[in-house]
């Protein structure tokens, strides 16, 4: 390796690795091979070609970079304390400690200039497509002749590991599909994984795979010192407006490194105080203190915060004149941006009558569509389910390239886990608000996704419907059972099961209004009785998670019954049997255990009162959990095993969930 240094660019690009690498050794935890080997790609990128601003890291028409292969953060910790955003030499010391900006994978919520939370690898493939989808359809919204406001590309930095994951290809295969012209993937191929050579389990042709999803695929032979090569690349990938691209860069793991470079030891460790030293000296490092970088590379690296200063104020300067020409769409503009549903957006939404039977599916499905008139922000799609989840937005259009690009339905196919990789992607973009829908029991595959729609506050909108095994002949591979109380251990998801048509009007209500995180609406296959609410509590009751739908003879009641989804019917019926023997029984519907919570102490103990303590919860899910609101003297009507085929009110009835077992449990109770 040539200690000659031959231009700025390779020292901002040395710039970058011996600050990773000094990072990773005092943290004395860390991978330092990614930045070691990514650097010179990373650095084109962020100096010539990545439009964005660090002074305003959320300036709306900015490009987006997403670090799929999150493990290698420090390489974008480096790029964003360089190039002047809010993140501080200190903060680059305190890689990996406790109340620190630079956390082990990036984060979202935490660090300036971070657009999606990656770790979990394949997660940020899909989150890229989905920033190219939203910024095709805000795009196809917004854009005016003469009047562009919304022209920008997301780039993606992938690793060996991201492209084994099936996430990765589920989603590229939409992105080409989609012709999502403005993306670019740029794939770290060093070929070594935690365990050694990839080529132990990863030895396809992924070009080829690749050309086959609809992509350009371009190659860069040497990706650690032929900083031409890699330009042109990113050159040609801006060029192609019709497929999105893939550049393939080899690499080395830990370039520099003497001993490492490489192999799997560069991976995921420090390298070692010795072998940094050796590092350094191999790259033609000059200086020996720890953190330091050269006043040359400061100020090249610096020049991207006048840069970012002039695109976005040349793009204020253009939006101040659509605005003049196009208020109403520039105060769409900014209210979707705010995250603001529009004014009036749940007035006359359905109403369902007394006397009908509905699948909260079906209800639900005609209160999305009529949030979606008045919500254009409002879009999403299923796993190739639309027919049975009721979900597809009528005479909306279909989301793709060209004449497609304003549609508002996405065709996913069956593909659950890129579908909520997409959407995640769509959130952390801004300007829209998605939903995704399939069986309740494929939240499975979805799971991952979720989760960090969860972690990262996201305002994902999960429609599940299918929900229990009154689905009934499709039998116990469809019949979702532990999912309930899987999703509700899940910090920051809220999940809401209806018990009737109206009930599933308030939960679209609900999940509307409700923007700091993502709602599961978990809806059922079979008709329900509309439930009169005349004689009953209104079912607005929904927004605060349970309330007393009917109350018992005496109060306070002898008994309680809790119950959500199709069981609040069951319950009803239960009660009057009850009442008949002289039992004073109380019916709570509880569609949602999270808004329940987030009420004051008196509210719930006015739905649960202590001194009652013969509660029954009614519930076809596993019942792990309910004695949180049944208590030690209560008891759960539920499904500790899985579901059968059969018609679907003959299983409810067979595994418990009738009128009779319902009532001797209840009294057993007493």
């Amino acid at each position: 390796m040539s200690t000659v240094r031959k231009s700025v660019d390779e020292l901002c690009v040395d710039t970058i690795r011996t600050l990773a690498i000094d990072a990773v050794q005092k943290a004395d935890s860390g991978h330092p091979g990614l930045p070691l080997g990514a650097a010179p790609m990373a650095y084109l990128l962020w100096q010539r070609h990545l439009r964005h601003d660090p002074s305003d890291p959320k300036w709306p028409d900015r490009d987006r970079f997403v670090l799929s292969a999150g493990h290698g953060c420090m390489l974008l910790y480096c790029l964003l304390h360089l190039t002047g955003y809010d993140l501080t030499m200190e903060d680059l010391k305190s890689f990996r400690q406790w109340g620190s900006k630079t956390p082990g994978h990036p984060e979202w919520l935490l660090t300036p200039g971070v657009e999606a939370t990656t770790g979990p690898l394949g997660q940020g493939t899909a989150n890229a497509i989905g920033m190219a989808a939203a910024e095709r359809a805000l795009a196809a919204r917004f854009n005016r002749p003469g009047h562009e406001i919304v022209n920008h590309r997301t780039w993606a930095l992938v690793s060996d590991g991201d492209l084994m994951e099936g996430i990765s290809g589920e989603a590229s295969s939409l992105a080409g599909h989609w012709k999502l012209g403005k993306l670019t993937f740029l794939y770290d191929s060093n070929q070594v994984t935690l365990d050694g050579p990839a080529s132990m389990a990863f030895t396809e042709d992924v070009g080829k795979r690749y050309e086959a999803y609809g992509w350009q695929v371009l190659k860069v032979e040497d990706g650690n010192t032929d900083l031409d090569a890699i330009d042109e690349a990113l050159d040609a990938a801006e060029r192609e407006a019709s497929r999105p691209t893939l550049i393939i860069v080899r690499t080395t793991l830990g370039y520099g490194s003497p001993h490492k470079a490489g192999t799997s030891e560069a991976h995921g460790s420090p390298l070692g105080k010795e072998e940094v030293v050796l590092t350094k000296k191999a790259l033609g490092w000059e200086w020996e203190e720890p953190f330091y970088v050269p006043p040359e590379s400061r100020e090249h690296f610096r020049e991207a915060v006048p840069r970012g200063r002039h695109w976005r104020s040349e793009w204020e300067r253009r939006f101040a004149g659509y605005e003049k020409e196009f208020p109403d769409l520039a105060a769409e503009w900014r209210r979707r941006l705010a995250g603001e549903p529009p004014a009036g957006w749940d007035e006359g939404l359905p109403v369902f009558k007394t006397g009908e039977k509905e699948a909260t599916r079906t209800a639900a499905g005609k209160v999305e569509n009529a949030i979606a008139l008045k919500m254009p922000e409002l879009l999403g799609g299923d796993a190739d389910l639309g027919v049975s989840t009721n979900t597809p937005l009528k005479d909306m259009g279909s989301f793709g390239g060209g004449a497609g690009a304003g549609g508002r339905n996405f065709h996913f196919g069956v593909r659950e886990h890129a579908m909520a990789g997409i959407a995640n992607g769509m959130a952390y973009h801004g300007g829209l608000r998605a939903f995704v829908a399939t069986f309740f029991c494929f939240s499975d595959y979805m799971r991952p996704s979720v989760r960090l729609a969860s972690l990262n506050e996201l305002p994902v909108i999960f429609v599940w419907t299918h929900d229990s095994i009154g689905l009934g002949e499709d039998g116990p591979t469809h019949q979702p059972v532990e999912h309930l109380m899987s999703l509700r251990a899940m910090p920051g998801m809220t999940l809401i099961r209806p018990g009737d048509a109206n009930e599933a009007r308030e939960a679209w209500r609900a999940a509307i209004g409700h923007r700091e995180g993502p709602v599961g609406l978990v809806l059922c296959r079979q008709k329900l009785p509309v439930l009169d609410r005349e004689k009953l509590a209104s079912a607005a009751g929904l927004a605060k998670g349970a309330y007393v739908l009917a109350e018992g003879s005496k109060t306070p009641p002898r008994l309680i019954l809790l119950a959500s989804g199709s069981e609040v019917a069951l319950a009803l019926q239960a009660r009057e049997k009850l009442e008949a023997e002289g039992v004073a029984t109380r019916v709570v519907s509880m569609p949602c255990w999270e808004l329940f919570e987030r009420q004051t102490a008196g509210y719930r103990d006015e739905v649960l009162p202590p001194s009652v303590p013969a509660r029954l919860a009614i519930e076809a899910g596993a019942t792990l959990g309910w004695k949180r609101w049944v208590g030690d003297r209560g008891d759960s009507v539920g499904l500790d095993r899985y579901g059968a085929s059969a018609p679907g009110e003959i299983v409810m009835k067979e595994l418990g969930f009738s009128v009779e077992n319902v009532v001797k449990r209840a009294k057993a109770l007493l």
